[in-house]
């Protein structure tokens, strides 16, 4: 929906359904990734960027993308001592906003 409002703010003539339409096509094409992060809505970023793990506020949704080279280490020592080998993974962590009031609530 923010993509269309933004398309709509900026003039273009365009509906919903081909926002969507467009946005799944470009999932396909492996061009964007989804994600819905616990709730409704969909959040697409480009695929293109480099590995990424997201931390997301439980009270407003705000999501922060970050890398941490001892989580990834630590998910690798894990997977192979279970007999497995980590061909893709995502890490989603849920936490609270530890400022009060949530700066980011909308």
């Amino acid at each position: 929906e923010d993509v269309y409002k933004l398309l709509i703010k900026s003039g273009e003539d365009v509906g919903l359904a081909t926002v969507y339409r467009v946005l799944t096509q470009f999932e396909q094409a492996g061009l964007l990734i989804r994600h819905h992060f616990e709730s409704d809505k969909a959040v697409f970023e480009l695929s293109d960027s480099q590995h990424h793990d997201h931390i997301v506020c439980m009270q407003c949704g705000h999501v922060e993308e970050f890398c941490d080279d001892e989580i990834e280490k630590r998910q690798k020592i894990i997977a192979s001592k279970k007999g497995f080998v980590i061909q893709e993974h995502s890490l989603y962590i849920y936490a609270e906003c530890t400022k009060t009031p949530c700066p980011n609530k909308v």
